[in-house]
């Protein structure tokens, strides 16, 4: 089950880039670096950066072009949590974000919440270096730097800054206003912000170098990865959008390779998930058309063994989104025969039966799926499936299970509304629809909802409980949240 929904992009609170800072140090040294990353608790306490999280974690959802894709966003909070098991000062739960944008960028806000544009899919060559990335952001919430910039600024209320911020930044998830007009911004009254996050890069560089290595990755890919933006930024008109605002000279990228060099390094293979993932970003999302794509999966069709199989899962992936349902089907089956339970194949797989409207076909595979009960990559499939094929309640069964363990996925709540509706189950259709319209931030409108289930339901009936509960809940996040919204 794909997801390739496009929407405007508004501001939020973002932390700050990977590539303008020195890459380091010693490992024999991880834990002798000043830790002044875990100043600024008289400033912002961590459950105000949680709520601060929250809130602009909402506000991203709505405008952003976020890619919902159930496989990709499970492969890099995998990814990411494998990082985050190896980095210290670790106060916040982490969540990881893929926003659909060419541009190479990734940023992180308060709360844990890390964001990384598809575009870096184009450009990393190993999971070594999409790893890298993400270390860094995951520092820059560890050290917490968003909280520490506050600090500095002791002359503002905090929260009127932190929206100060927010606005200034906004533009690197925003791929229609773009760099040019953050540079714009920056030119102005806040360079001594600027100037400090720039410091913070270069902690966040160090202590994310550490992570990278004791997570079992190359070190060497954050320097790796370094090189190619300054040789892309040496022949290119405009830079890649990470240097426009972080300079990278030569100084400091010959410090990072030589910090890197004196780190413990073992040789590192990018795993089969990542290159399923990396074929699946490209072919789904973005430029697709873009001629790298070809050059990409003619190269890894000649490569080993891993690479062949995720040439052909990006063959029938480009297949399947022209509509030649025929030709993705029978370039995947060999995948799917040789495994049958692969959650990448039977997805596709799930999406080209119900593109050739056979749903039923769907279901029966997944059914026998021996851990579709406990994988919600395939939970989510199956009950789109089942939804597709008229199959309502069964369909719902399912998806209030997965609701109430994954809350914060939009998926679920679109497929279960859906369901609702088609049984003419009206009230919980709206609670459903409520539920995707909390979670971006529109607190009035699902309060509204809920209240109209209510008035709807059954007087002193369980139903109406729930609603009228999940109300007052709303309201108190309402009441929580509008310290931000003033701000």
């Amino acid at each position: 089950m794909s997801n390739r929904l496009g929407k405007t992009v508004i501001p939020i609170l973002v932390g700050t880039l990977l590539a303008s800072g020195a890459i380091t140090a010693y490992a024999a040294s991880q834990d002798l670096l000043p830790d002044i990353g875990t100043t600024a608790g008289s400033t912002l306490s961590i459950n105000q950066e949680l709520a601060m999280g929250d809130f602009y974690l909402r506000k991203l959802r709505a405008g952003a072009p976020l890619i919902n894709d159930p496989l990709l966003l499970n492969y890099i909070n995998q990814l990411g949590d494998r990082l985050v098991q190896s980095a210290n000062s670790v106060r916040t739960p982490f969540h990881f974000f893929l926003v659909n944008n060419d541009e190479i960028n990734a940023f992180a806000f308060f709360g844990g919440n890390v964001v990384i544009h598809s575009g870096l899919f184009r450009y990393v060559e190993n999971e070594s270096e999409l790893a890298s990335v993400l270390a860094h952001e995951i520092s820059h919430v560890t050290q917490r730097h968003l909280a520490r910039a506050m600090e500095s600024q002791k002359n503002s209320a905090p929260l009127t800054w932190a929206g100060t911020f927010g606005s200034i930044l906004l533009a690197m998830a925003n791929p229609q206003l773009g760099m040019a007009a953050l540079s714009g911004t920056l030119a102005g009254t806040q360079q001594g912000i600027i100037s400090f996050t720039q410091a913070n890069e270069q902690e966040a560089d160090r202590i994310g170098i550490q992570v990278l290595q004791r997570a079992g990755f190359n070190p060497q890919a954050m320097p790796d990865f370094l090189q190619r933006l300054a040789d892309m930024s040496r022949y290119a008109t405009k830079p890649p959008e990470m240097l426009l605002t972080h300079p990278l000279p030569e100084s400091r990228l010959a410090d990072a390779r030589n910090r890197a060099n004196q780190m413990r390094v073992t040789p590192v293979h990018s795993s089969q998930d990542f290159l399923f993932a990396r074929v699946r970003a490209l072919g789904m999302y973005g430029s697709q058309d873009n001629p790298f794509n070809e050059v990409l999966l003619n190269r890894w069709a000649k490569g080993n063994i891993r690479q062949q199989q995720a040439a052909r899962y990006g063959r029938a992936i480009q297949a399947y989104q022209a509509k030649k349902y025929d030709d993705a089907r029978n370039t995947l089956q060999p995948l799917l025969k040789k495994s049958p339970d692969n959650p990448w194949f039977l997805d596709l797989i799930t999406d080209i039966d119900i593109g050739q409207q056979r749903a039923a076909q769907a279901i029966s595979r997944l059914q026998k799926v021996p851990d579709v009960q406990d994988n919600p990559v395939l939970q989510i499939n199956l009950a789109n499936a089942y939804v597709e094929d008229h199959q309502a309640a069964a369909a719902s069964k399912i998806l209030r299970r997965y609701t109430y363990a994954h809350p914060n996925d939009p998926n679920g709540w679109d497929l279960l509304a859906q369901a609702y509706a088609a049984q003419g189950l009206n009230n919980e259709e709206m609670a459903a629809h409520a539920e995707n319209l909390a979670l971006d931030g529109e607190l009035d409108q699902a309060i509204s909802l809920l209240s109209s289930a209510s008035s709807h339901s059954k007087l002193g009936s369980l139903e109406q409980a729930r609603y009228d509960a999940r109300i007052d809940q709303l309201r108190a996040l309402q009441q929580r949240f509008r310290k931000y919204e003033k701000s």
